[in-house]
Formats: structure tokens, sequence, C-alpha cells
């Protein structure tokens, strides 16, 4: 193997996947810039033909078995990992992902490396190589447009219904246009009365939920600061020729079980069950929510299935159409998202009683939408992206030395912070996996 091959195996999770760790240019640039040696899997759905690699230098074939380092972007078949080699790609373990344990295990068996994306941060613990901002942009059109949907099966007639999901435009750019011209339909016409005051939640302020503002405030749209809620609410001072948002930070989510204590955002990192969930006390003046916040199981659920089932029990249709759950987490911070969906079914509606999850847009619970590869729907603008932020590590990651020390292999810091796996070892800071293999 040649320690300066770094090789692109294709994407082959699912039809919808068409993302590239790097793209053409940057490929070129790499090569010129530092003798790089780069292998790409030729792929008939790739977003980038395999003509435009060849044409920048790199090598197009089936075998990347000249290559230590592979790149990918989802988990890889446990038949197509080589003994001894260092991966990269997104590989869904760090919780203790059952459905990935096999193939963690087989990673282990065979001495790899395993470095993964998302855990790839800066000093203060910020993700430098991330889909997010594609997600949250991908995941606001699909929830536009879910909400039209549902509007339209309850007989409202309403200017969403003439989006498109995400992944029947052409690219980001074309969906923003559309997006922006219903905002002007908005601003001088009006939405219907049933949908005013039309109101937006963003749970979290990250790069997911930066994604998903950045599409809402294509339409005319007024931010509501969540300490002021309730005063905005009674003052009833709604305009149909606005849309409202209102952003969720921690301490708008939670408050300490006791009252005589006040919010900290580090106790409450720490010790999570002193903390009690106080989102649902506004979810019934929402249109929609979207949530774009990290969850783990230490933490509380900010919105239950007994809440769901009380609040569709009533005789009154709630104002909560449509839950957007970027974060899908299954059964997670979003009880009552029972499954991930996928571009060609993304939507299902949470039936409360029957604890269900029914195919489509109608049924007496919200919409739940929860496509877990979000990204992918733009899979242009989001491989030019991602390849930008990976781009700087790539000849680091190419010359390191794979057979020594972890610490004597001459990574950067935030490449070691992300090595889960240093030939087969788990390093320091993933130890803990070791259980998740134990009980799989």
């Amino acid at each position: 193997m040649n320690n300066n091959a770094i090789g692109i195996r294709r994407e082959d999770k699912n039809p919808w996947e068409r993302r590239v760790p790097l793209i053409p240019s940057h490929i070129r640039e790499l090569m010129k810039a530092h003798g790089l040696k780069i292998f790409v899997q030729p792929s008939p759905i790739r977003v980038f033909a395999d003509d435009d690699f060849r044409l920048v230098g790199a090598r197009v074939q089936e075998s990347l078995s000249p290559c230590a380092v592979i790149l990918a972007v989802k988990e890889i078949p446990l038949h197509l990992l080589e003994a001894g080699k260092a991966y990269l790609f997104f590989s869904h373990t760090i919780k203790g992902q059952a459905a990935n344990m096999p193939m963690l295990q087989k990673l282990v068996d065979l001495g790899c490396s395993l470095i993964e994306y998302e855990r790839i941060v800066d000093e203060k613990g910020h993700r430098l190589v991330f889909f997010g901002r594609q997600a949250g942009a991908a995941g606001m059109v699909d929830t536009l447009w879910a909400l039209g949907r549902r509007l339209q099966i309850e007989g409202i007639d309403n200017p969403f219904v003439e989006l498109r999901q995400t992944l029947h435009y052409q690219s980001l750019v074309e969906a923003k246009e559309e997006i922006a011209f219903i905002g002007e339909e908005i601003r001088h016409t009006g939405l219907p009365a049933e949908m005013v005051p039309f109101i937006c939640g963003f749970t979290g302020y990250g790069h997911v939920s930066q994604g998903a503002q950045e599409i809402f405030d294509l339409l005319p749209s007024d931010e509501i600061e969540a300490e002021e809620f309730a005063s905005f609410m009674s003052r009833g001072q709604f305009s149909p020729h606005r849309a409202y948002k209102i952003v969720f930070r921690e301490e708008h989510m939670v408050r300490p079980r006791r009252k005589e204590e006040s919010f900290d955002l580090q106790d409450y990192y720490q010790n999570p069950e002193r903390y009690e969930p106080v989102l649902e006390e506004i979810l019934p003046h929402l249109t929609i929510l979207v949530n774009g916040i990290y969850w783990a199981p230490k933490y509380p659920r900010f919105i239950t299935k007994k809440f769901i089932r009380d609040l569709y029990a009533k005789e009154a249709r709630p104002r909560l159409r449509v839950i957007s759950d970027i974060s899908c987490d299954i059964q997670g911070g979003v009880e009552f998202t029972l499954r991930s969906t996928d571009p060609k079914d993304p939507v299902f509606v949470y039936d409360p009683v029957k604890d269900e999850a029914l195919a489509g847009f109608e049924g007496r619970g919200p919409v739940v939408m929860a496509v877990d590869n979000l990204p992918a729907e733009i899979p242009l603008e989001s491989s030019v992206f991602f390849s930008q932020c990976l781009k700087p590590f790539i000849p680091a990651i190419a010359y390191a030395d794979y057979g020594g020390t972890l610490d004597g292999c001459w990574l950067p810091d935030p490449i070691k912070k992300a090595m889960i796996l240093f030939r087969g070892e788990f390093a320091p800071d993933y130890q803990y996996m070791k259980a998740f293999l134990k009980s799989s």
C-alpha cells in the first residue's frame, strides 16, 4: 500500500446517496500541491461523473487496494473492509447504535483505524467537518413542503402547496428562489386566516438550526425572543403578512426540577437528571417545530408521547401541524419519532392513540419529517461544502504513520481526537465503546 494514496469509495447505501467527500477541483489541488495519489471507485449515481475525476488526474478504478486510507460518506459494508487500513466516514457508532456494531467489531478484528468525521472538533468542541447546515436547509424545504400538503389535506388553501420536496429541485438555489417567491406572495396577499399566526420554533442554534433558519428567513419573518413569547401571544397582534420564528436555547427547553435553583448550562450538561422539559408549554402555539439540537439518552425528552396524546385528544384541531426532526434520534428528544424516513417516503403521521406511524399526511396526529440523510437531497452543495472543510486535513491523513503508535502518527490534534480505533484498538477517549460490542 502507498502511504500517500487515498481511495474514495462509491456510495451505495441507498439510491439517493450521491455525495462525495472530496470534489474533483479539490483533488486536483491536493495532488498538485502534495504529491498525493487519489483513486476513485466508479459510480453511476455520484453527483460528479467519473470523467470529472479522470480530468483532474485521479485514477478511476474498482480496486482501492493500493490505498492506505479510504474515504467515504456513509457506512461501509462489512465484506468490503480490508485489514490494516485507515477509514474515514460517518460510522454512527459513538452512541452504540446497534445496527453498526457488527461493522465496528469487524474493524477491530481487522486491525483497522477509524476516524469519525463527527468527532473532528476544535479545542472548544466545535465540529470542523460537517453537513449540518445542508441538513438544516434541505430539511426546512421539506418541512414547508410537508406543511403545504398537510394543510391541503385539511382543506386549507395555502401558498406552500406549490413547493416541491428538496430532492426534486435541480439545486438548493432553485428551491430558495421558489420559497422567496412564496415569501413575496405572503407579503402582498397574506396567509389564510386558519394559519395566522404562523409560528415556527427551532430547537438549537448550531449549524442545523442555522441552515433551517436560512430557508425560513426567505419568508417575510420576524423573530420572537423566547423570553417575550408569552407577552407576544397575549397581545394578539398577529399579521397575516408575516411568518414568526422563535429559537430555543437549552435554557428555554428545560428548567431545574428544584424551583429555587436557576438554570446553569454546564450543570445541565453534567447533571441532566436535575432538569425537566418545559418546551411543551409553548408547543400548542406553534405551527411547526424544527428539532435540530443534539440529544443523548441521559437528557430529558423535549416532547413526549403523552403530551401529543393529550394535545390531540382535545376537540379542536391543534395548531401544531408538522414536527421536523432533523436530528432524527429514534424515540429520542422527540419521543414519537418512531422511525427514520428516506427521500422516497419522507414523512409519516404519528397516531397518538395507536402509537403508530401512518403513511402519508392524513391523520389525527402531527406530520413527522425524519429523513436521516437530508444533505443527500442537495448532493452538489453538500459535497462542495464538506470537501472544503475536509481538504486541509487530507495531506496529514495521507502521510500519517499508521504502523506505529497513536501519539507518534503525526496527525493533527483534531484528527487524533476523532480516531475511534487505531490499529484495531480503541483510543483513550473511546474506551467506553468496548461495552457496546460486548452487549451487541
